[in-house]
């Protein structure tokens, strides 16, 4: 990637790996904010046999991707490492996403959770580690370059948040259109599928793999390192525990307050459209805010401005229980958070590139 004037070309590809998580988002924002709605205000199922499901489900989850790490860092293929499995798993991922949403409502109580719990686990355990690991990946696999790492990231999380704010917004109007019942979810997520692949095939086509392994053989042939040596090694990079451990907690904070929020508005203010209302003004705030994260990053730091994100997050959050159900302070929570989330979300994931050549 350049440094001196920006291409067209440039452009294109950061915007198409921003794609990604566009796509990534549509599912993942789906089941954050709306899964446990639709599976207990819809399908009938009770929500803590759900809420047991998901739980037991992050631990399948954690180990896959170590395994899903490892399949990529061993694949060889004309198009790379990481972009093979972009191509590969976007449809699938499109077709879990509406198994999600299509429980089937003439099936017993016994019946519906056994569905929920192989469903959940193929789209969340398998189809979206086998998406969203690689691509993740590919941030490392384009470029070497620290601040161009970090301008990827800025678009990786503004499409992201872009994605986020059409789930957040269109999902329930969209299950209105379709006749709000049960099958209007499967019928919405056809609609929001077909976006994700798009998103995908953007991503797939528009980027390229440019960072090639450093260790070869006589032949010129990339050595792979053994799956144990790799673990160890790291264990020893205390910036990857500082990371790994800071982006469980961030994620922690996002599924609560995703998964919160249509409840907190249906049942707290009386009127479940008002979370296209919060989440929409927190969204639009966020892709406001990353215009200017570059700047922030090449003054002060990428570890300041995440730092700086995650206060503004907590604060935000302390507004929003202490609100009290009052519409103006809800909204000041939401830019506050808006704003924190932009620093947070558009850093992290360079940070953990940084890490990653730190351990090399």
């Amino acid at each position: 990637m350049g440094k001196t004037k920006l291409t067209f070309k440039q452009i294109l590809e950061r915007f198409s790996y921003g794609c990604g998580d566009f796509g990534c988002n549509i599912i993942y924002t789906a089941m954050s904010a709306f899964l446990l709605f639709y599976y207990t205000d819809y399908a009938g199922v009770s929500a803590l046999a759900v809420g047991t499901i998901m739980m037991v489900s992050r631990i399948f989850d954690g180990i896959s991707d170590i395994i899903m790490g490892v399949i990529v860092d061993r694949t060889k293929s004309r198009f790379g490492k990481a972009r093979p499995w972009i191509l590969r798993m976007c449809i699938p991922f499109a077709v879990c996403g509406v198994l999600l949403f299509s429980v089937p409502a003439s099936w017993g109580q016994t019946a519906k959770l056994v569905y929920i719990f192989v469903t959940y686990n193929l789209t969340s355990t398998v189809v979206y580690t086998a998406i969203n690991v690689p691509y993740s990946s590919l941030n490392a696999l384009m470029t070497q370059d620290p601040y161009e790492r970090s301008v990827l990231s800025i678009f990786r999380n503004l499409l992201a948040t872009a994605g986020t704010l059409i789930i957040n917004t269109v999902t329930l109007p969209l299950v209105e259109f379709f006749g709000d019942n049960v099958s209007a979810w499967t019928k919405a997520f056809c609609v929001l599928g077909l976006l994700a692949v798009i998103a995908f095939l953007f991503t797939f086509f528009g980027t390229k793999e440019r960072v090639k392994a450093a260790a070869h053989d006589e032949n010129g042939q990339a050595v792979d390192v053994p799956f144990k040596e790799g673990l160890k090694a790291l264990f020893k990079n205390k910036y990857w525990i500082m990371m790994t451990c800071m982006l469980a907690l961030f994620f922690l904070m996002y599924s609560v307050n995703g998964g919160s929020t249509v409840y907190y508005a249906k049942d707290i203010l009386g009127d479940r459209n008002l979370v296209s209302t919060i989440n929409g003004i927190f969204n639009v705030v966020q892709i406001l805010a990353m215009f200017f994260i570059a700047m922030l990053v090449k003054k002060f730091g990428k570890r300041n401005v995440f730092s700086l994100g995650l206060v503004l997050d907590i604060i935000g959050m302390l507004m929003l229980n202490f609100s009290g159900g009052a519409m103006p302070m809800i909204v000041a929570s939401s830019i506050v958070r808006g704003i924190g989330n932009a620093c947070g979300g558009a850093t992290m994931w360079a940070m953990v590139s940084d890490t990653i050549d730190y351990g090399e």
